[in-house]
């Protein structure tokens, strides 16, 4: 009788390794659909009635192109990164560029009247507080029904 017909396979394990080993996957990266290339570094930071937010948003060339808007509970940013280097193409891209748009639901009401922003070495710094109603709780009168 002969052997086992599937012994050559027997260790297709080894071969299936040896063949994902390495950066397989790094070799069809270009021709993936890039899933975070929106996606800027953003930290938030909180204490006690305060928030900073930190926005990694390199390629700024002037903080106009840069917008901020605060509604409520929502801090919405947008940007316009443009990484142009004269008499240079680009080859391989790693570092977002254009317009970029993103949308932060905050744990608070902000205090309109008490926002910083400032753009320093590629980082957005957003300064918030809490907006804090002059009076904790509000009466509201009940009338009688016919």
């Amino acid at each position: 009788m002969k052997g086992n017909p599937f012994d050559p396979f027997s260790d297709w394990t080894k071969h299936w390794q040896q063949f994902f080993q390495g950066d397989f996957w790094g070799n069809f990266q270009s021709f993936l659909p890039a899933t975070n290339k929106q996606q800027s570094g953003i930290n938030i930071y909180k204490k006690d009635n305060e928030l900073l937010i930190v926005v990694s948003l390199p390629g700024l060339e002037k903080v106009e192109d840069a917008e901020l808007y605060i509604y409520y509970k929502t801090l919405e940013i947008k940007a316009n990164i443009n990484l142009n280097f004269k008499g240079f193409e680009l080859v391989e891209e790693g570092i977002f560029q254009g317009t970029w748009e993103k949308t932060i639901p905050l744990p608070f009401a902000i205090k309109e009247d008490r926002i910083e922003a400032t753009y320093h070495n590629g980082l957005l710094f957003i300064h918030l507080h809490r907006l804090i109603p002059d009076e904790p709780k509000k009466k509201i009168e009940i009338k009688k029904g016919e």
